[in-house]
């Protein structure tokens, strides 16, 4: 029977993906030490959930991959006026990347994680599809939509059919749950706020302005804003102002009010198909701008290098830097990353 790897993060959902494949197969725990605040303790967790499940446990050292292909893509994209989504490009080059090699050398043929999402092996097509995980509200197909139809080929979600409170309550009775690391919202290499990892030298703070060109304050550097964000402006306008871009090149932030969020459409480059879409012509998709975005009705243009996207209705917030992925019902067919073109313009 096949050996499969189960990467462990110290969390409850890891932990009981771990438990659910060494049911059925056997199976070895990985732990990827990347930059993790507190990385001894996160290595405790994981080798206590090892000895409970009786399997043997292997700490791969990634944080230098990690400081050169996650961290310094973070900063670049700030540098460039840019939202960055690194979970994304680190279930791509890291966990299904360099882990997944590191299981191969194992001896694993397929590599487990506590993602709430499905893969399901399409015969007629032969290939694996990616689908949303069941809990709507905790699908996470959105963080994998970077991986390649042959990353997928050999991923395994344990988790994609079940719910988060079932996951709980089953980590609770099998006393894994008491082992495990809070759940945390925060990208995992900063604890707190991310803007510590920069210096003003790298920002020069600079003008704010209207959408009509009017200078209301001064910014702190533009690594300290986003698309959308209302506090922290420190501007008295009479009314609530957002930002609405990020002008890297005249070193500006743009504000307005609420309104001026809301766009229609949008670009995007770096197309990356899970779906074997036929791109000479137009296609009706659900797109996501962000995880927590509910996706909405667009029509998708491929242009030469882009895809130009139009939304049904306009939308808020669409934020260069981060990825828009394409579904139809539970099905993901891709994701692009969201380009600044076009939307400095007001």
């Amino acid at each position: 029977m096949e050996l499969t790897a189960v990467a462990l993060s110290g969390g409850a959902d890891s932990a009981l993906a771990a438990h659910l494949v060494a049911q059925q197969r056997p199976c070895l725990g990985l732990f990827a030490l990347l930059s993790q605040p507190n990385p001894s303790r996160e290595i405790e967790r994981v080798e206590e959930i090892c000895r409970r499940l009786h399997l043997s446990c292997h700490v791969v050292d990634l944080t230098k991959p990690f400081r050169e292909k996650i961290i310094r893509y973070f900063i670049n994209a700030y540098r460039q006026g840019l939202t960055p989504n690194p979970c994304m490009l680190c279930n791509r080059e890291i966990k299904f990347g360099l882990l997944w090699e590191e299981a191969q050398r194992l001896g694993a043929s397929v590599m487990a994680t506590g993602h709430y999402a499905r893969v399901e092996y399409n015969p007629h097509l032969d290939q694996h599809l990616l689908y949303k995980g069941l809990d709507k509200g905790k699908d996470q197909s959105y963080f994998l939509a970077l991986l390649s139809p042959k990353q997928l080929s050999h991923a395994l979600f344990p988790l994609g059919h079940w719910q988060k409170q079932e996951v709980l309550k089953e980590a609770i009775r099998l006393g894994l749950f008491t082992l495990t690391a809070p759940e945390s919202q925060e990208v995992c290499f900063i604890r707190g706020d991310y803007r510590k990892l920069f210096t003003d030298l790298d920002f020069p703070p600079g003008d704010i302005i209207t959408v009509s060109g009017q200078v209301v304050g001064q910014h702190k550097g533009l690594y300290a804003y986003t698309i959308g964000q209302r506090r922290g402006l420190g501007l008295r306008l009479g009314r609530p102002y957002y930002v609405v871009g990020l002008d890297i090149t005249h070193n500006r932030l743009i504000v307005g009010p609420k309104k001026y969020l809301y766009r229609k459409e949008f670009w995007a480059h770096k197309l990356n198909l899970l779906y074997p879409l036929p791109l000479q012509r137009p296609f009706k998709a659900l797109v996501r701008i962000r995880y927590r975005h509910q996706e909405a009705p667009a029509t998708v243009y491929p242009e030469d290098q882009t895809l130009h996207i139009v939304f049904d209705h306009p939308q808020p917030a669409i934020t260069p830097g981060q990825f828009a992925v394409f579904y139809r019902d539970d099905l993901v067919l891709g994701a692009a990353e969201i380009l600044p073109q076009g939307l400095l313009d007001f």
